[in-house]
């Protein structure tokens, strides 16, 4: 990838292990998408039970996104990404061992902090080396990581499951997981130089959320946090439940497809147009994918959603990446991460338990009008309330203007 010519060898080299790294743990972290809803079912468990468990692994998220942000400044970002690899490894084999829903819940949310800890330590990392002016085009192609896995993950877990069932799956996960512990010890935590003019100890969490830099961010994350719970959790079930005959490891492969496609232009291109045009068009194709889901009932229409929304998605969290990297120092880039996140967890979180308890009610279908709405209400707030006052943020929404919370150092 010529986008690392200017690079030095050794930050090269640490990209592309870092990059491997990457892929494995999504891999290993996606294999279980589309299975593991079903095994819960088989279990026993409710609509809302498997809406609770699959909800807990943001548990795990909200609990620690904060805490090993702080590690990640003041100590490595080396020792964040380790301790989310090495969850990432032993959390499988838990579900080998555990029949009971309360069990599973809790072996649920110590999965979630692999994501806590591994996006957080490599997002950082990679803002690390990234040269400001390609910073955009850098993070694009190391977030390839994310649907490169969710391409190989989740229909490598669905076909295993489907010939060989779910001990050979929940192996193959640990396994995974175990090779990226591997690589991610070859990673080298480049030295960070801070600013003495600027004071970041301070930078506590509910000053970082509730900032304008951050606040907005924060909460278009969560409206589409809680449309992507409700897509991981209610899919797979929801295909099921119109009889239509698709396998839904292949909605996840779709969406990864148009994810990976996306990346390789969006990030490039927010260098040159600004971030806040991309992350507005982001939200209308998201929306999109929602509307369509709503009214799917054959596997074209279930494939096409996917492909939209996976397009929503391969722009969304790179875009968002880029711009709160742009907003923060370098000393203070995984604090900000991690606190911007939080609104994606709580998402994540919430609409696992609250849609499980609305599908009892109305059935699986119309939980994606309700996501419609989520992610329309995500695109007027942040056209309105992403700068300073109306104006400024019409103008970064649309690209026409620059944005006024970039640090500039």
């Amino acid at each position: 990838m010529n986008v690392f010519s200017d690079l030095d060898p050794q930050l090269r080299r640490n990209l592309k292990i870092l990059f491997a790294a990457g892929l494995l743990f999504w891999s290993s972290l996606t294999a279980l998408l589309p299975t593991l809803p079903l095994y819960v079912e088989e279990l026993g468990a409710s609509e809302q039970q498997i809406g609770f468990v699959m909800g807990c692994f943001a548990i795990g998220l909200l609990l620690f996104r904060s805490v090993l942000g702080r590690l990640a400044d003041e100590h490595s970002r080396k020792i964040v990404l380790i301790i989310g690899m090495s969850v990432v490894a032993s959390a499988p084999l838990g579900y080998l061992v555990v029949n009971s829903i309360p069990l599973l819940m809790v072996i649920r949310a110590f999965h979630g902090i692999s994501l806590a800890a591994f996006s957080t330590g490599y997002s950082a990392l990679v803002a690390d080396i990234a040269p400001p002016h390609k910073r955009g085009e850098v993070i694009g192609y190391m977030s390839l990581v994310n649907p490169l896995g969710l391409a190989i993950g989740p229909a490598l877990g669905g076909f295993l499951q489907a010939g060989a069932g779910y001990t050979p799956l929940f192996l193959l996960s640990s396994g995974l997981g175990i090779l990226g512990l591997i690589f991610t010890s070859q990673v080298v935590n480049p030295r960070i130089i801070a600013d003495s003019r600027i004071n970041t100890k301070g930078n506590v969490f509910w000053k970082l959320l509730f900032s304008p830099r951050v606040r907005v961010p924060a909460l278009v994350l969560l409206m589409v946090g809680l449309a992507f719970g409700t897509l991981s959790t209610f899919v797979p079930l929801f295909i099921r439940s119109v009889g239509v005959d698709l396998n839904a490891g292949l909605f996840y492969t779709a969406a990864a497809i148009a994810s990976f496609s996306v990346r390789l232009v969006a990030g490039k291109a927010s260098d040159h147009y600004g971030r806040g045009l991309f992350i507005t068009i982001s939200l209308v194709l998201y929306t999109a994918s929602m509307l369509l889901l709503w009214v799917a009932n054959s596997p074209s229409s279930f494939l096409t959603a996917a492909v939209i929304e996976g397009a929503g998605a391969g722009t969304l969290i790179p875009m968002i990446a880029a711009m709160m990297a742009d907003r923060a120092m370098p000393t203070e880039r995984g604090k900000i991460f991690g606190v911007c996140m939080i609104g994606f967890d709580v998402g994540i979180a919430i609409a696992g338990p609250v849609l499980g308890s609305v599908a009892q009610q109305v059935g699986y279908r119309h939980i994606f009008g309700f996501a419609t709405v989520l992610t329309f209400l995500a695109i007027i707030i942040f056209l309105t309330q992403c700068s300073k006052d109306l104006p400024h943020s019409l103008r970064f929404a649309l690209g026409k203007g620059r944005d006024v919370y970039a640090t500039k150092i």
